[in-house]
């Protein structure tokens, strides 16, 4: 992962090169969004820290390059043997990265390799540190039929490769024929500790050694024996530079753990805090392996995870899986705060990560179907909760309340134990649209609430839990606090504006309705008939100026001042900074247009209706009532307008 903003991934696929894509898009990550860097099967990918221009990228049996990002040139940079010698270089030869020197790159063979000028250069640093069986380097001589050598037979290789974030001269390797080595003086000695873990059989394959991102003695080694019919994890800590370990999970006590073990790396904040990927599926420990829980968010399936990484500025977790594609876990925050002491609680909010309000952007398109589009972090702000228990009886309620006290939302709340995940929107209510022959498209959502601090309320057996929320601007917006707050305001009287529209159509609706009653009580060849026709075309005549009326899709070709205040809702809610000056002016002159058609609405009332309610009471009819100025409506009756029923004319 690089630190753009936002971040992109890079990783390998089998048989499909190496690729690096967006973690985020406006409208989904698409297939266009990725895009192809190196050949052959993909491996190990990162983007060089000390040249944001170029990525180091590798196809199998090390064949490594250093590629520009913008040109996709590419040059070749493995590592070469001496004089009458052969390097072993496994299908998937590890790359690693110094967390320590920018621009210091390792790779391995049989023996350690390392470059601290981009390639240009290599310097070998260790001895052999295999086993150097020649019983199983005869890939030369394997296949059956045919000899079989393309790289996936090399064994007795390096497997993986850490250097410690705490000294830059302790390095750990492991190696696919079960050596665990180390030095602590950046390559001048070495010493092979694999004899020191206890319970682990001989020529156990080293999966993942990872040096602690907290203590230079601590390290963290995970083994893979199903090559020998043993498909139980082995992971164990060293806290003495591998003179002595400590089973995390092993065959005796597996601790629930299932699968064998591909990786483990610790938090980058929390020693405790630790990830495990196996064959089948993402383990977390939150108490240094004491307890393991399998993860199952979002359905994320029981699938091999091969490597995993955490984006320190987002806190995000991405998963590389064989056969699922990648995975991020969005905000590992919550995981950091979860202790033992909070998960003895009943009910407990959970801190997360601060909120942004993400700029809304347009992008992507139709892919045709049945096309993968991966998704987004949520558009919302995230509250975790803690339940110790399954909620059972009664409502569990959460609610937001602004600064003054306001409960601006409700959301729904999730009833089952353990850690919970809910969003809200920050978002109003959306308007209420008048009725129309097209949909008004922006209408369906309300304006974003200014940045701020807010309150979470939830209420469970009557006992209720607060804990503080502060949204933030989108950290890439070049606008204020105080622009977003102008454009809110000027957003809500719009949103007004189509709530008065709404009102008013609801005192058409009503009218028209009594009308119609009327209407049906009255004979057809009767003269008060036509009068009745005439006095409903009027008011007809009113609505038509309210809102668009023919027929013929979601685009009608016929725009009144619904449509007009639906596009000017629009433009405003597209930016959320500082409106201009003309669109401010233009909702004043809406508002007007608005009073216009309400004076005719009026006038119908004061002087037509009572004459033809004259006419009415002559024939014995009664009369038809004014409507009143505020006619009672359902609070579902929000949104677009588009589904609603519109007014049975007169004919």
């Amino acid at each position: 992962m690089d630190d753009d903003d936002p971040y992109h991934v890079y990783g390998g696929l089998q048989d499909n090169s190496s690729w690096v894509g967006d973690s985020e898009y406006p409208g989904g990550i698409t297939n266009h969004r990725w895009e192809n860097m190196y050949n052959g099967d993909g491996f190990w990918m990162f983007p060089d820290p000390a040249d944001a221009d170029y990525i180091y990228a590798e196809y199998q049996g090390g064949e490594m390059g250093r590629v520009n990002r913008h040109t996709h040139e590419a040059r070749n940079i493995k590592p070469r043997p001496n004089y009458n010698e052969e390097l072993r270089y496994n299908w998937n030869t590890p790359i690693a990265l110094s967390p320590n020197e920018k621009g210091t790159v390792y790779v391995g063979a049989q023996f350690l390799f390392r470059s601290r000028d981009h390639g240009q250069n290599w310097e070998r640093i260790s001895p052999d540190l295999t086993t150097n069986d020649p019983q199983k380097q005869k890939q030369e001589q394997s296949g059956g039929v045919t000899v079989d050598n393309s790289s996936a037979e090399m064994h007795t290789t390096i497997y993986s490769i850490s250097e410690s974030p705490k000294d830059k001269n302790l390095i750990w390797v492991g190696t696919d024929d079960g050596n665990l080595q180390i030095t602590r003086d950046g390559g001048k000695s070495w010493n092979n500790v694999v004899t020191n873990v206890p319970g682990l059989a001989k020529n156990s394959w080293v999966s993942w050694v990872q040096a602690s991102n907290f203590d230079a003695g601590t390290a963290y080694a995970a083994f893979d024996r199903h090559t020998f019919g043993d498909m139980s994890p082995y992971v164990f800590r060293t806290t003495d530079y591998g003179k002595t370990w400590t089973p995390l999970v092993n065959a005796q006590d597996a601790k629930g753990v299932r699968g064998y073990a591909h990786v483990i790396k610790e938090d980058l904040e929390k020693p405790d805090l630790l990830f495990l990927g196996t064959e089948f599926g993402l383990w977390i420990s939150i108490d240094g392996g004491k307890n393991w829980a399998q993860f199952k968010g979002n359905h994320f399936p029981a699938v091999a995870v091969r490597d995993l990484a955490i984006q320190p500025r987002e806190n995000d977790l991405v998963l590389a899986t064989h056969g699922r594609g990648i995975w991020i876990v969005d905000d590992i925050v919550p995981l950091r705060n979860l202790t033992s002491d909070m998960v003895s609680q009943e009910v407990a909010f959970v801190s997360a990560r601060p909120v942004q309000q993400r700029i809304e952007g347009s992008g992507g398109w139709a892919n045709g179907d049945a096309v993968f589009v991966g998704d987004n972090p949520p558009d919302a702000a995230v509250i975790n909760y803690y339940q110790k228990e399954r909620h059972l009886f009664g409502k569990l309620k959460i609610e937001v309340l602004d600064y003054s006290g306001r409960v601006v939302d409700e959301v729904p709340a999730s009833k089952r134990p353990g850690l919970n995940r809910v969003t809200w929107s920050m978002r109003e209510k959306p308007p209420r649209v008048p009725p129309a022959a097209q949909i008004a498209f922006a209408g369906t959502r309300g304006p974003r609430l200014v940045p701020g601090d807010y309150t979470v309320r939830l209420t469970k057996a009557g006992k209720t839990y607060e804990t503080k929320l502060t949204v933030g601007l989108d950290r890439r917006a070049k606008f204020t606090v105080e622009d977003k707050k102008a454009q809110y305001d000027a957003a809500m009287k719009v949103r007004d504006l189509f709530n008065d529209e709404s009102a008013l159509m609801d005192r058409i609706g009503t009218l028209r309705r009594d009308v119609s009653k009327v209407a049906a009580g009255v004979a057809e060849n009767d003269p008060l008939k036509k009068n009745i026709k005439g006095f409903d075309d009027k008011i007809e005549m009113v609505r038509k100026k309210i809102v668009a009326t023919k027929e013929g899709g979601a685009i009608t070709g016929e725009e009144r001042l619904r449509e007009h205040t639906d596009q000017l809702y629009g433009a405003l809610l597209s930016y959320e900074g500082k409106p201009g000056d003309y669109q401010i002016a233009y909702i004043a002159a809406l508002r007007r247009e608005l009073e216009d058609v309400t004076k005719d609405f009026d006038q119908l009332l004061t002087k037509d209706l009572p004459s033809l309610n004259d006419s009415l009471k002559l024939k014995g009819q009664p009369a038809i009532a004014p409507p009143p100025a505020k006619v009672a409506v359902s609070e579902t009756q929000f949104g677009s307008g588009a589904a609603a029923v519109p007014a049975t004319p007169l004919h």
